[in-house]
């Protein structure tokens, strides 16, 4: 499957859940997440989006750590079959 194909599967499956998930877009600030979720409540995630079994690149990596280590989620979806999992552990903070 695609990545945009993955993308818009994440897209619409937070707007049913209430939420908005916007294309994060850093100039000058290379390697951040491909969206960010943004759920009722005040929950919030970042998610990378990669074709199935594709790995982040290392500085996408990097950005990932210096965000959970400000206190964010994370993730790595490479699989439709993933979303509602990681929308459920971002709605259950």
């Amino acid at each position: 499957m695609k990545e945009k194909i993955i993308e818009k599967k994440l897209v619409k499956a937070v707007k049913e859940a209430g939420g908005i998930a916007p294309k994060l877009i850093c100039p000058g600030f290379d390697g951040m997440p491909d969206r960010i979720v943004l759920l009722p409540g005040g929950r919030m995630g970042f998610i990378e989006v990669k074709v199935p079994g594709k790995a982040p690149r290392p500085l996408q990596e990097a950005r990932h750590r210096m965000l959970r280590m400000l206190g964010y989620r994370v993730y790595v979806l490479d699989r439709a079959e993933q979303i509602i999992q990681i929308l459920e552990d971002i709605a259950n903070g």
